[in-house]
Formats: structure tokens, sequence, C-alpha cells
């Protein structure tokens, strides 16, 4: 076995990666279909996006915030850029006049009765995607699992069925119950799904040196939101994200299980597209949720 070389650690975070002709970074060279398709889930006015994601039925069934979904979430379309959602959500309670881009779990297998997550196949056909209109397609990556192999080539198999159709795939960054999450993992975890083909990742935050897992992925990375935290720690953490080079979030339970989804969606996207700093995206969810109204993503952008 060859022996591994030592991380490198010239990263050179503050220089930004040259995107020539295109405005995401890594992007500029791919065919048009997919460019159309990553500039619906980015804003190609910010380069960043706020995505909603209510996957985790996939293995987690009804989810607090996700048992009615066309109660819950629904509502908050007109506030985010892109919905990360299950094909069966899609066709059963999304409706159809919606113009926001979906991007579609293409991975499954264990539920959350299981202890090893990794085991997971790829759960859905690419032709489903395009005859569903998604914008994207998203698969776990279990780098370090006991399943790693098989998530890898379950990614580059939807990679390669992906560039044949110009549907992009965002390649998710799985952490497992057990695995440390830290930059150097991310670092590792981000490259090699990124080397391997995936147009994006989606990974988590980490407050020690997170710049260099995005200066060292050559695509975009949007933080998974992760657990449910406080409102103001959760716009803390999408602020960060994207001052240290994160192109967006991919928030799913900071958002729906906030005690004002629509005003977190609101402040989040604040947070993102505008810099809006994390106490005042904060003093603005206090304010829409006292008056009881947010104001539309378009009203955002104004």
């Amino acid at each position: 076995m060859p022996e591994a070389d030592t991380e490198g650690n010239r990263y050179y975070a503050d220089q930004v990666q040259k995107t020539p002709g295109f405005f995401l970074k890594g992007s500029h060279q791919l065919d048009w279909g997919m460019k159309n398709r990553l500039a619906r889930v980015f804003d190609p006015r910010s380069g960043r996006t706020v995505m909603l994601a209510v996957d985790h039925g996939y293995f987690q069934g009804p989810t607090t915030g996700l048992e009615r979904i066309d109660l819950s979430i629904v509502p908050l379309l007109p506030s985010c850029d892109a919905l990360f959602c299950t094909r069966g959500i899609l066709r059963s309670v999304i409706p159809a006049e919606s113009g926001k881009p979906m991007v579609l779990r293409a991975s499954g297998g264990p539920s959350i009765l299981r202890e090893e997550l990794s085991d997971e196949q790829i759960a859905m056909d690419m032709e489903d995607a395009v005859r569903l209109n998604a914008a994207g397609v998203g698969i776990q990556v279990f780098i370090g699992g006991e399943f790693e192999t098989r998530s890898v080539h379950n990614m580059t198999k939807l990679i390669d069925a992906g560039v044949r159709v110009g549907m992009p795939v965002m390649g998710v960054t799985a952490v497992g119950k057990n695995m440390v999450r830290d930059a150097k993992y991310f670092r590792l975890a981000c490259r090699i799904i990124a080397e391997l083909g995936a147009q994006y990742v989606k990974t988590y935050y980490v407050d020690e040196d997170f710049e260099t897992v995005t200066a060292s992925c050559p695509v975009p990375i949007v933080m998974a939101g992760g657990k449910k935290l406080a409102e103001l720690d959760a716009l803390t953490m999408a602020y960060n994200a994207v001052q240290q080079g994160a192109a967006g979030v991919d928030m799913g339970r900071n958002i729906f299980q906030s005690d004002d989804p629509k005003a977190m969606i609101a402040a989040v996207h604040a947070v993102v597209h505008k810099n809006v700093r994390p106490a005042d995206a904060f003093e603005m969810f206090q304010s829409l949720t006292a008056k009881g109204r947010s104001p539309t993503k378009e009203a955002c952008r104004s």
C-alpha cells in the first residue's frame, strides 16, 4: 500500500478561485444545461443559495416539523432558493405550479433503526429526475464509514448519469453517528467528493479552520444546517460559513423547527445574500415574529 502524503497547509484562503465566464466556482467549463440548472439553485446576483432541506423523512420518517409538509413547508417555498426533498414528497405534496428549483435526494437504504447508516444505495433513476424537471440530485458519501467504497461508487455512477443529461450532483458529506467532525476530516471528504466529479458539495460547518475546507474544495460548498440551534446561534453559523467561503446553506431543522419558520428563513436569506450580521438578522427575526408576518423572497432582495 503506498504511503499517504502529509496533508498540505497552503490553502490561500484569502485568494478566491477564478471562474472565467460563469459566476459559480469550478463550474465555468460545464455544459450549458448543467450551468443553467446550477444558476436556478444559486442566485447569479450573489453567487449563493438558501436551500431548504426537507429530505429527513427518507430515513427518519415524520421528523418534528415535517409531519405535514403541505402545511409546514409549502408556505415557505416563496422564501427559499431551492428545495432539497425526496421524489415521493415532490410528487405527492409540492404543487406542480411551483417555479422553485427542486434538488432530489437520490440515495437511501437503512433507516434510523439501524446502527450502520452508511449501507446506502442509489435510490432513484436519473431518468426520473429529468422527468420531474429537477435542478439537481443529492447523494450521501460516507468517507471513513464502513461502506465508504460503495457510497463513493454510488456517487460516481450518479455523476456519470448526470453528465449524460446535464444534471448536477450534490455530494453530501455524511458523518454517521461516531465520526469526528473537524476541518481535517471535512477537507478530506469534500476534496474526494469534488475530485470524483460532484458539481457541488454539502458539508457541516466547524468553528476552527472552516475557510481551509472551502478553499481546498474546487467546487461550491453549501453548509448543512445540522441539529436545531437557538436562532441567533444558527444565524451566526450561517454568517460565518458564507464569510469563510461557503456558497450558501442547505438548512432544514434550524428553519422548520423554529418558533417562526417564515421569519427564520427570511433572516437566513438576509445573512446569506446580503451579508447581514447575525445580531441584525436576529433582530429582524424578532421583529417579523412580533408582527406575525415575513417578507417574500422578492421583498428581501429589493
